[in-house]
């Protein structure tokens, strides 16, 4: 029974997938994915213009048969060569059991601007190369149904195994001091076709997204053992929008958070309480989120879960311009 409703449902899928507009995925731990949330943030890790190294995963929704999995891994790091950050993303979304598959590899620069002794800014540019996939195979359509023996049959429907592929671009901009950070971010700026039946209304909507932080030390110390951070995103795509709200504690190695995710417009909702429970250690982070549904779907999609893990590296030689942020990921 489980198998014959995800056929279904990958059936209805597929009957749209010519008329939809695809949305980009997302991270609950928009914090610990700072590159894929704004290409302005690359090489604004914590250690002197050092490298950083980040995984994320993400499994939402286990409980639904075709689960969304999205993995994604990156590297950034300051070079005062070439007055700024270099980063390196690469993405991978997995949708209905592996049947519909997106890659994708993307390379940005991000100049940083000295304002003044305590603020300063980056702007960033990226570039994407994508490639998006259906495994034709594992779909069953009507006419392969035999009455006594079931999906024995050859399909007459017409495809091709050849995958979508598409350039894509991304900017962004932000301002940070040691204690703030704020930053704007707007993907797909060119709004690629990914259909599969050469339908050019078939795009990647443009995705704005709003972000910031604050870093509140509680010790009263120079460097901190125990701080706060509040921390916010806002982002839009087409006709979905969302805010992420919430803080992340850190005292000494552990770190705990606790957020909420809202949407608004033609599809309000109040979407899922989310906890965060992980650790720091000398350069080396690790987190594990908990998205707990609170919306009607809860019944049937109760629970996410989320990955993330880092290490940074600082630089043989400590950057004479590099300027230290305020951590947006923890």
């Amino acid at each position: 029974m489980k198998n014959f409703k995800c056929t279904i449902l990958s059936l209805l899928c597929l009957l749209f997938v010519s008329q939809v507009q695809a949305q980009d995925p997302e991270f609950t731990q928009f914090y610990a994915a700072p590159i894929y949330t704004n290409p302005a943030m690359a090489g604004t890790g914590t250690c002197n213009g050092g490298g950083r190294v980040v995984l994320n995963y993400r499994n939402q929704w286990p409980s639904l048969p075709g689960t969304f999995i999205t993995s994604s891994a990156s590297y950034d790091q300051h070079f005062d060569a070439i007055g700024g950050g270099v980063s390196l993303l690469v993405v991978d979304d997995r949708a209905g059991e592996g049947l519909l598959r997106s890659q994708s590899v993307s390379a940005g620069y991000a100049f940083q601007l000295e304002v003044n002794k305590r603020f300063a800014m980056r702007f960033g540019i990226e570039g994407q190369y994508g490639t998006r996939s259906i495994d034709w195979e594992r779909l069953r359509f009507e006419d392969q149904i035999d009455p006594s023996a079931g999906f024995t049959l050859k399909t007459a429907e017409q495809f091709s195994n050849d995958p979508v592929n598409y350039a894509n671009f991304a900017a962004g901009v932000v301002g940070y001091s040691e204690q703030f950070y704020a930053g704007l971010a707007v993907h797909n700026l060119i709004e690629p076709v990914q259909s599969f039946f050469s339908n050019p209304e078939a795009v990647i909507p443009r995705r704005y997204t709003v972000h910031g932080g604050v870093v509140i030390p509680l010790d009263g110390r120079k460097n901190p053992q125990s701080t706060i951070s509040p921390n916010v995103l806002f982002m839009q795509q087409n006709k979905f929008t969302q805010m992420n709200i919430g803080f992340y504690y850190n005292k000494g190695p552990l770190v705990t958070g606790l957020w909420f995710r809202q949407t608004f417009g033609e599809f309000t909702n109040s979407d899922a309480l989310m906890a965060l429970v992980g650790f720091r250690k000398d350069k080396f982070k690790f987190g594990y989120s908990f998205d707990l549904t609170v919306s009607d779907a809860r019944s049937a999609a109760p629970v996410s879960h989320e990955i993330s893990a880092g290490i940074e590296w600082c630089a043989k030689k400590p950057s004479r311009r590099y300027r230290k942020m305020s951590c947006p990921d923890f």
